[in-house]
């Protein structure tokens, strides 16, 4: 009973002021704060505006009504109310104690509820039901944990896809600048604005890789919230904290498994340059070609092509 005193007491402490949480509100990630803690931390901010969590850093948007219209941390707020008066109270009935658990309701009732306004519904004893919830809670946390090996294998497969394009795109950059020095000088401002293109393309991949990052940090942020709330909740909780948290941890695994960040993917561009033959300098095309495809559309007619043209007039 230490442990689950001792978890109860982490769990219902705000990590702004370390006292008990006063109308505890919830972040993304699960922490809880007291409401005039992050109105306090968070002043400066208007809604709208993105905040990171105090613990973790995980980022999130204050919304639209600003700190107030944050989640209420019910889960916080249970603890709390059972941790003052030093039992598992019943909701309805302040004086019993909870002891089972009404299936139909999905809630911890006391036996008076059961034999009052339960009478008909399938009623179990909390501890049972708690020992029957933990495979289920276990799986969920078993496919998070999944997930989040397969985001972290696609984050390190994307860092390699943008340093590989990076050296080509260097690679291509070089070639260009050695094919133009061939050309006259009146060709100058042509290789410019080819450079220019080449760095806008390269610039707008970097910034795409950089965005799929932030979205997979972001979800890992998330199922590793979820993991070490969830692991404190099922090695230090108590029966009766399991039964309560169980359902809304279920909802919060379901919502971080449907949605699919490794469906995010980033697909760097496909950069090659072909110099144009100096020898036979034509009149619409002194450099060459540069053509970016993408892995979504290999080899197609709309692919983006960038021309540098320098019109000189007639040749005889």
């Amino acid at each position: 009973m230490a442990g689950a005193a001792t978890v109860t007491t982490d769990l219902t402490t705000c990590p702004i002021c370390l006292n008990i949480c006063d109308n505890p509100k919830a972040l993304p990630c699960l922490h809880g704060f007291c409401l005039r803690c992050l109105e306090s931390l968070l002043s400066n901010k208007l809604p709208g505006d993105k905040a990171c969590c105090p613990v973790c850093m995980q980022e999130f948007q204050i919304p639209s009504d600003g700190v107030g219209g944050l989640r209420h941390h019910f889960i916080v707020q249970q603890l709390i109310d059972m941790n003052r008066l030093r039992e598992n109270p019943c909701d309805k009935h302040a004086d019993k104690e909870v002891e089972l658990y009404c299936r139909d309701c999905k809630e911890n009732i006391c036996l008076l509820c059961s034999a009052v306004n339960h009478r008909d519904h399938k009623s179990i004893e909390i501890r049972e039901m708690a020992d029957r919830f933990r495979p289920a809670m276990n799986d969920a946390d078993e496919r998070v944990m999944s997930a989040i090996s397969s985001v972290r294998e696609q984050s390190e497969q994307t860092k390699q896809d943008a340093a590989e394009f990076l050296g080509k795109a260097e690679d291509v950059k070089k070639i260009i600048v050695a094919t133009g020095d061939v050309v006259k000088h009146s060709v100058d401002s042509q290789i410019n604005d080819m450079l220019m293109k080449l760095e806008s393309v390269t610039s707008a991949s970097s910034h795409e890789a950089e965005s799929v990052q932030d979205k997979y940090q972001l979800a890992l942020g998330n199922m590793e919230s979820f993991h070490t709330y969830s692991q404190d909740l099922l090695d230090k909780g108590r029966p009766s904290d399991i039964t309560r948290a169980a359902c809304e941890l279920q909802v919060r695994a379901t919502e971080l498994l449907d949605s699919d960040t490794t469906a995010v993917e980033y697909h760097p561009p496909h950069v090659t340059f072909t110099p144009a033959d100096v020898t036979q300098m034509k009149r619409f095309n002194f450099i060459g070609k540069l053509t970016v495809t993408t892995k979504e559309q290999p080899g197609t007619s709309c692919l983006l092509h960038l021309y540098c043209q320098l019109f000189l007039g007639h040749l005889t």
